[in-house]
């Protein structure tokens, strides 16, 4: 008789979706352990609510205490407000860091591009002076050259 009715409620109570991703060796252990009184108890009652303290046979046989809606109850997903606080004033302190490191890299950048204008501008004025001068030298030899040819051709006739 016993096992009659606990085939009934074997069989009237669905698989949870972890029941059903589950091999098929853990349906026929969960199946085999529906004798126990463990998962006699496991198994709601007409109000919603459990017979007794739950156990599960896949977690080592500890005993859950009563379910609580959510959002109530002392135990609260997610961080402490003092954790909260800590992991913030780590954020800002690394950001800082980078702030001032990014600065610094600045600043090395900028002082390099000073230097290397400096540089350029050096560069530039002896550039333009070395062109002034093969200018005024092309000139001269161009003059020596139009006095020799237009000399040469007086010659001529």
């Amino acid at each position: 008789m016993q096992e009659q009715a606990t085939s009934s409620i074997a069989a009237s109570s669905l698989p949870s979706s972890s029941e059903r991703s589950s091999s098929s060796a853990l349906h026929v252990e969960v199946k085999e352990g529906m004798e126990s009184d463990d998962e006699i108890r496991r198994v709601p009652e007409i109000g919603g609510e459990a017979a007794g303290p739950t156990a599960s046979g896949r977690d080592g046989g500890s005993v859950a205490g009563p379910v609580q809606p959510s959002g109530s109850g002392p135990r609260r997903r997610g961080r402490s407000p003092a954790d909260k606080e800590n992991k913030r004033l780590k954020r800002l302190l690394r950001n800082r860091v980078s702030a001032q490191q990014a600065r610094e890299r600045k600043k090395a950048y900028l002082i390099d591009l000073e230097a290397r204008v400096k540089e350029l501008e050096t560069k530039n004025a002896e550039l333009e002076e070395r062109l002034s001068t093969l200018q005024n030298e092309n000139q001269m030899l161009r003059q020596i050259l139009k006095n020799t040819t237009a000399g040469s051709q007086e010659g001529r006739k």
